[in-house]
């Protein structure tokens, strides 16, 4: 594969492109999340290599159990070799003290993790889900992961959200139409520390709102109080009063005050 910005403006691959690309390579282990990316790529990897296509799940405090469920749920899917892989990257300091770059240590931690299971398999492709959308963010994580020798297949042959999901719905993923997420430090505000604790607090708090059927969701801590975001297209839904009602009581039975709901919504990159 060519690097990774030179097929980011051209025109998209086609998947058997794509799986020519993973086979002359040989044996991969894929970084496979809960979400749609990770999950597409190791369709791919598995079309490409058959046995010889792998993949590994990070467990950790900021790894959310609906995460793990959904890679579970698509390793079923698949019938791929799969191995769930502890990582703390609280073990860092650099990550513990939540800075612009936070994410390149989580990263250096877990890609790390996985890079080591894979050699102890005489495995030395690494794979991930980042695609072409993903550089117009803020993604420190990107590098961490290059430096720890995955490539980006779906970003190397062009693919953005948009050809994700539409091969995913067409090969009938699970998770094809599940919104995207991140790790739970993201709801963090930068410069407040990260500990087990707020971690803990963020995944019981986003329980508690998709218990009430909403699909896109984060909560984000904020000086002791948390926000409340949604998709725009269930804002209406969370803005009824015996919602609000009830998630303000249930958020503070947690442990957080001056709960807010965003009027705005969620969108990606949100760091208001």
């Amino acid at each position: 594969m060519s690097s990774p910005s030179t097929r980011a403006e051209v025109e998209p691959l086609l998947p058997e492109e794509l799986v020519s690309c993973i086979r002359e390579r040989g044996p991969a282990t894929v970084a496979l999340s809960g979400g749609v990316d990770s999950a597409v790529v190791a369709l791919l990897a598995r079309d490409a290599l058959g046995p010889d296509a792998h993949a590994a799940t990070i467990l950790g405090p900021a790894v959310s159990g609906e995460e793990g469920r959904w890679a579970a749920e698509v390793v079923r899917f698949l019938g791929i070799d799969h191995e769930f892989l502890e990582a703390d990257p609280l073990a860092s300091p650099e990550y513990r003290a939540n800075t612009s770059d936070r994410c390149f240590h989580c990263r250096t931690v877990e890609g790390g993790r996985i890079r080591s299971w894979a050699a102890s398999r005489g495995i030395s492709q690494l794979l991930d889900g980042t695609h072409r959308d993903d550089l117009g963010e803020h993604r420190p994580g990107i590098r961490a992961m290059e430096e720890a020798g995955f490539l980006h297949p779906l970003l190397d042959a062009g693919w953005g959200k948009r050809e994700v999901r539409s091969f995913a719905e067409a090969r009938g993923l699970p998770n094809h139409d599940l919104p995207s997420n991140a790790c739970l430090a993201s709801r963090i505000a930068t410069g407040e520390p990260i500990t087990p604790q707020t971690l803990a607090l963020v995944e019981s708090a986003e329980s508690e709102v998709r218990a009430l059927g909403f699909r896109q969701v984060r909560v984000r801590l904020r000086a002791g109080g948390a926000r409340v975001e949604v998709g725009p297209e269930e804002l209406a839904r969370l803005f009824e009063p015996d919602t609000m009602a009830l998630l303000e009581r249930r958020l503070t039975r947690l442990g957080l005050g001056g709960v807010s709901f965003d009027p705005e919504g969620y969108h990606p990159g949100s760091r208001r």
